[in-house]
């Protein structure tokens, strides 16, 4: 009985965060000629029809705007795996003077919200000649506390034996940390890769602040500028949002049996 109940709850759990992306979905496909303030909601068009889609391709950059958030989503998850590992590695398996007191100070700055720092970081960018590029959206990206204390405890869990073990061969430093630590630590970064992906991915307010230039817009400008300019149109605005979350639910759907494992065991088995 008891299991039964829970089963409902996620069931109803699941049809109220499903609600709204069907309803999105939906509006998406409905005709010209249907409407979608209807009395009481109609859920299924009557005619599903994809004109939003080609008229979304049409009319509009929204392949712009795509290829865009993935540059730089891509490049900001790369950055992240890199510099967070290597960030990590030495506050988890090497010992130096300092050692704690550097992991809380970068800890500490998850608590500075972006508001704090966004001025100072345009004013940076501005001087480097970075606005209205790439590498102003990816920069700030590259690198987040986060990142490395997940990474952190994920190396500490790693057995002392393996880096003992690699050591003996002959492995430098950089060599346990390749050899070792990263295979023993693939589904967290695995992790922190969606994690970011799906930040920067979504990110609307810094690129609303450093870029003026519509080609290179991302996807949340370029929706927002969508539903400044088609209003009227909620289909064509439907259909915008219903192609900027395919590429998360894809992402997702890939990597979603490396997240379950423990970093350590997929490390023991590879």
């Amino acid at each position: 009985m008891e299991a039964t109940v829970q089963l409902l709850l996620l069931v109803a759990m699941a049809l109220v965060v499903l609600l709204p992306l069907l309803w999105l979905v939906s509006t998406s496909l409905k005709g010209p000629g249907e409407n979608i303030f209807h009395t009481p909601p109609q859920l299924l068009p009557h005619a599903p029809s994809l004109a939003a889609y080609g008229r979304l391709l049409q009319d509009t950059l929204i392949l712009r705007y795509l290829v865009n958030s993935t540059v730089v989503s891509g490049f900001s998850v790369t950055a992240n795996l890199l510099f967070c590992s290597l960030a990590a590695f030495p506050l988890a398996r090497l010992p130096f003077s300092g050692r704690g007191l550097v992991l809380a100070l970068v800890v500490a700055t998850i608590l500075i919200p972006f508001q704090v720092v966004m001025i100072p970081l345009y004013l940076v960018m501005v001087q480097l000649g970075l606005r209205n590029t790439y590498l102003a959206l990816i920069l700030p990206n590259a690198a987040t506390a986060f990142g490395i204390f997940l990474l952190r405890q994920s190396f500490l869990a790693v057995p002392q034996e393996l880096e003992e073990a690699a050591q003996m061969d002959g492995c430098t430093v950089l060599g346990r940390w390749w050899n070792v630590m990263i295979p023993a630590a693939k589904a967290d970064l695995i992790t922190l890769g969606v994690f970011v992906f799906i930040g920067t991915w979504s990110d609307f307010l810094w690129p609303l602040i450093i870029l003026d230039d519509p080609v290179l817009y991302t996807l949340p400008l370029g929706l927002q500028q969508l539903s400044s300019s088609f209003s009227l149109d909620w289909r064509l605005v439907a259909a915008g949002a219903v192609v900027s979350m395919v590429p998360v639910l894809m992402l997702f759907t890939v990597v979603q049996g490396w997240i379950l494992p423990s970093g350590t065991a997929s490390g023991l088995k590879g």
